[in-house]
């Protein structure tokens, strides 16, 4: 008999040798009908995995993120299970769960939308059937004929680059046989609802230099009701695509003169001048100084830092005076020498140094996207360099303004603690005492993370904040690194209350991230209805006839005079049109001036499609003023015209 502690703290004996699909029978037969995968003593296992020992052991269905995978990555063998029946001549490649559902690549011409149309059917016909998903193991040179017997050349690709003494699994489905770690669900039944979304091409192993392969998206659900509401949020994240409002609202531009590298337009720069602005207000606050470093700096310095050989096939380098330089990917190396520059006491520490730096780099090109993925962006770092005594208080100093950036645009967040990476330089101790800095603090803060193990940077480790959008989808913005290489590497010292010179250890950390890719984000977030004081024209004043021309110029004059941005639409065109150009513009609010309102001084005031009334000058700009200055953040919803 073997003992096994359950997610509930409690034990219960078991014949050694279940497996953890019929430990889950006999805890409840509607465990085992929704199990996807276990957790046996913290990591993941399939639902066939055999118990032999005594051990902890955690059921789990698609309500959690590792059931999903299941289940998704399932869906994806039944796509390729389907595209096999109908199209025999294609060759696999791979079919990973993602994040919000399932790919595969596969080794054919693009799919027609009626050919998707077709592997679907398929694929309800498989899960109808309710077939059986076995799992089998077999050597290395077994595997190999198996997957060469079937004519699949990316499989024995793929086999050839695994170790000599990894164990070679499969999972199997009726006719269909696929090389696969899993885990996978028991049958294929439980894949009641599911999506084929896109097509695309993509590069085998993602390298330019291999054979590009059709890849076939798609999503699953264990119901009905909550795809449909998946594919509800992709539509309307696809109306609130930031390439398509950035275009629309003048904001910013992509040409083929630059592709990857944003050209920001008049309204856009208003946007991200605002941000920064911001950011500055925040940071002086919170005792940072305001630096700014090289864009370019040579091959030495990248050696130092770790960089050249690191992080070199990301970075552009050219050759000056014969000698190699590089466009900084990173604003880090440039702090430590402007930290070196003169001397400093323990006295002087903690220093915060804030640098709003463009950093380039090189992305290929099929990963480029708006905003979100681009070369070149403005990282709003900060480097404070302290004592080992400071280390907790720092960090929770740097939670404090990420939080209230975040708050402050309605974004929910979650937190990870991602930890050594294999290609990482430093001793075990450093890298133990980062870590345990960064748990410590986190835990003295009651704040609930997860461990993301071996995604930390190469030089220490980082806690990332990942916050969450209106549309549920999450982004990766701020981090948190904590850092004792560096400073070591460029002999980085301050001089301590015993008069000894001393290693100040160091904390890259970003809030914004990236201010081009949280404007797309925020873009996103707000569908272009950004708050008052975001907003690049804050007011527009919008006569219903020339006779009021006059009148619109005076009553803009004192709003501008408030040092609210405003504009007048003085075109001979019917109120009704303007109204509608000013709402598709999201400008927060519409002042009619006709000849009631330019009579009395009067402004007729709509917000948001919302009618305010009639107001006077003097009050319709106090209002306005008072959502600027306290950064009020209205629930906005796409208007109709803007859901076209």
């Amino acid at each position: 008999m073997i003992k096994i502690k359950l997610k509930d703290g409690s034990f219960k004996e078991f014949e050694s040798g279940i497996t953890i699909f019929e430990a889950a029978q006999s805890l409840s037969e509607g465990l085992a009908r929704n199990a996807c995968v276990g957790i046996l003593n913290g990591k993941t296992a399939d639902l066939r995995t055999k118990l032999d020992q005594d051990c902890e052991l955690n059921i789990l269905t698609f309500d959690s993120d590792e059931g999903k995978r299941a289940l998704r990555h399932s869906a994806s063998h039944i796509l390729a299970q389907a595209v096999k029946r109908l199209y025999p001549e294609t060759k696999l490649a791979i079919g990973p769960a993602t994040a919000d559902g399932f790919y595969y690549d596969f080794d054919r011409d693009p799919f027609t939308p009626d050919e998707l149309e077709s592997i679907e059917k398929e694929m309800k016909k498989i899960v109808k059937e309710n077939i059986k998903i076995e799992r089998f193991e077999l050597p290395r040179a077994e595997a190999l004929k198996l997957m060469s017997d079937a004519d699949e050349p990316y499989k024995v690709e793929l086999i050839n680059d695994l170790p000599e003494d990894a164990v070679i699994s499969f999972y199997k489905q009726g006719e269909f046989t696929d090389l696969c770690a899993g885990p996978h669900l028991m049958s294929t039944k439980p894949v009641k609802a599911f999506k084929l979304t896109s097509v695309a091409g993509a590069y085998w192993r993602g390298s330019e230099k291999n054979k590009m392969l059709t890849r076939i998206y798609g999503t699953a659900f264990t119901k009905s009701e909550d795809l449909k509401q998946y594919l509800e949020r992709i539509e309307e994240a696809k109306k609130r695509d930031h390439r398509k409002i950035g275009k629309e609202l003048g904001l910013f531009t992509f040409m083929e003169e630059g592709p990857g590298f944003p050209f920001f337009l008049p309204k856009g720069m208003v946007l991200k001048n605002t941000l920064i602005n911001f950011w500055r207000e925040i940071h002086e606050k919170e005792g940072y100084v305001e630096i700014s470093t090289p864009m370019m700096l040579n091959r030495k310095l990248w050696e130092t830092s770790g960089h050249w050989g690191h992080y070199k096939n990301n970075m552009y380098t050219t050759v000056i005076d014969d000698e190699d330089f590089a466009i900084k990917p990173m604003n880090c190396p440039g702090g430590l020498l402007v930290y070196k520059s003169s001397q400093h006491s323990y006295r002087d520490l903690p220093l915060r140094m804030g640098e709003l730096g463009l950093v380039h780099r090189h992305e290929k090109s099929g990963q480029l996207h708006g905003l979100m993925r681009v070369r070149c962006f403005t990282q709003d770092d900060a480097h404070i360099f302290m004592t080992p005594e400071q280390i907790k208080d720092e960090i929770k100093g740097v939670v404090h303004i990420i939080d209230e950036v975040y708050s402050l645009f309605g974004f929910k967040y979650h937190v990870e603690l991602s930890t050594r990476p294999e290609d990482s330089m430093g001793s075990d101790e450093d890298w133990e005492l980062a870590t345990n800095g960064l748990k410590s603090a986190l835990d003295e803060l009651g704040m609930k993370y997860v461990i993301n193990e071996g995604d930390g940077a190469f030089y220490g480790p980082k806690i990332d904040f990942h916050l969450e959008d209106c549309l549920g989808r999450t982004w990766q913005c701020g981090t948190i690194q904590l850092d004792f290489q560096l400073p070591m590497r460029f002999e980085a010292e301050y001089v301590g209350s015993d008069n000894e010179k001393h290693r100040p250890i160091m904390i890259h950390r970003v809030v914004f991230g990236s201010i081009e890719r949280f404007i797309g984000i925020l873009t996103e977030h707000f569908a272009g209805n950004f708050p008052t004081w975001l907003a690049p024209v804050q007011a527009i004043v919008l006569p219903i006839s020339e006779k009021y021309n006059d009148y619109s110029k005076k009553v803009t004059e004192m709003l501008k005079a408030a040092s609210i941005r405003a504009e007048a639409d003085l075109r001979a065109e019917k109120i009704g049109y303007k109204i509608r150009e000013a709402r598709h513009s999201r400008i927060p609010y519409l002042l009619v001036v006709g000849e009631k309102e330019a009579q009395s001084n009067m402004v007729s005031v709509k917000s948001r499609g919302e009618d305010l009334g009639t107001k006077s000058i003097e009050d319709a700009v106090s209002d306005i003023k008072y959502d600027i200055d306290n950064k009020l953040i209205k629930e906005v919803k796409l208007s109709e015209e803007n859901k076209k």
